[in-house]
């Protein structure tokens, strides 16, 4: 099964890097584990270039900040396609290439592109994703070990982890 391992993000802003934080951290876990069929990058999109990015893989998943009023900063929710459309049910964009990861993927899948049959997304509520920082804030920060655990339980087997 190949599965990709995305992270999301920009590593210029706060807590904006926190999918590229678990990424990275991810990535440095599975390397003398070169036996273990993932691709593991890193990416600051959205819309159709993103599900570009998920052509020809039978899993991917994806790690990312994600903003929630109502929860406080630095829970990780493991998360469904569906889940997220229903957080976002409008679809509103200037420019088609800018649109929602479900219309994108909705999109791929009426023109047969080989798009995973699993997507998982892990967030992490964040509050900070505007102002430029080196590092994300101390909440933040102290959800990336749980993070980084949780995809390493999806792309381990039991034994491995």
């Amino acid at each position: 099964m190949r599965t990709l391992v995305l992270g999301l993000g920009n590593p210029i802003l706060t807590d904006d890097s926190v999918g590229v934080r678990v990424a990275e951290e991810v990535r440095a876990a599975l390397a003398p584990r070169p036996e273990t069929p993932v691709v593991v990058e890193t990416a600051s999109l959205g819309g159709l270039a993103l599900m570009e990015m998920l052509i020809g893989y039978d899993r991917a998943i994806l790690i990312d900040a994600l903003c929630r009023a109502d929860r406080a900063p630095g829970n990780l929710l493991r998360l469904s396609l569906r889940d997220i459309q229903a957080l976002s049910p409008t679809e509103r964009s200037v420019s088609p290439h800018d649109t929602s990861l479900g219309v994108a993927l909705d999109l791929g899948q009426q023109m047969g592109l080989p798009l995973p049959e699993e997507i998982v997304i892990y967030a992490i509520t964040v509050t900070d994703v505007l102002d430029f920082g080196d590092e994300p804030t101390p909440p933040v920060a102290a959800a990336i070990p749980a993070a980084v655990d949780a995809v390493l339980a999806e792309v381990l087997s039991p034994g491995e982890v």
